[in-house]
């Protein structure tokens, strides 16, 4: 997870979402070419969970501006000390907590809000041939998710594959 520092006056605050010196003072990958945004009408919805399969692998900066999710990512990194275990996190609108996805993991969310939206920073332009994903309930991963009263997923996503698959 990456925070915000804001500088807060009468009017409100002013906070770097994002800087390449810093980043790479952390070791952590700094180059982005690619913003997108993902708008969920409905809370319940849930995406993921999403990988690029080499070489078109991303690191992804995510983030919530409007609404809420609950933001996961698992690590598929083959030989990877930490192969299979996931991380969740809520992030919101009001939080303003960022979630930085290395290359080789895979990434999903839940939204606990209407209308909530999520804007990434990625770091390869989007190629669909690789394009890749694991299942949210793989019980693998026995990914803990929030309670909603809906479950709303596309069924492109119910159909990803089981780690064992």
């Amino acid at each position: 997870m990456v925070a915000i520092e804001p500088h807060h006056d009468e009017r409100g605050f002013f906070a770097r979402t994002f800087c390449t010196r810093e980043f790479g003072k952390l070791g952590l990958h700094s180059e982005f070419v690619q913003n997108s945004l993902s708008f969920n009408a409905l809370r319940g919805t849930l995406r993921g969970m999403h990988f690029q399969r080499s070489p078109d692998e991303e690191t992804k900066i995510v983030r919530c501006t409007r609404g809420a999710a609950y933001d996961v990512i698992i690590d598929l990194r083959q030989g990877s000390a930490t192969w299979g275990r996931w991380a969740g996190i809520e992030i919101t609108a009001d939080n303003h907590r960022m979630v930085y996805v290395p290359a080789g993991f895979a990434h999903g969310f839940k939204t606990l809000m209407d209308a909530t939206e999520l804007e990434y920073q990625i770091s390869a332009p989007y190629a669909p041939r690789s394009a890749a994903g694991v299942r949210w309930d793989d019980p693998r991963f026995a990914i803990r998710w929030p309670e909603t009263p809906e479950l709303i997923i596309s069924s492109r996503d119910a159909a990803f594959p089981l780690m064992g698959d």
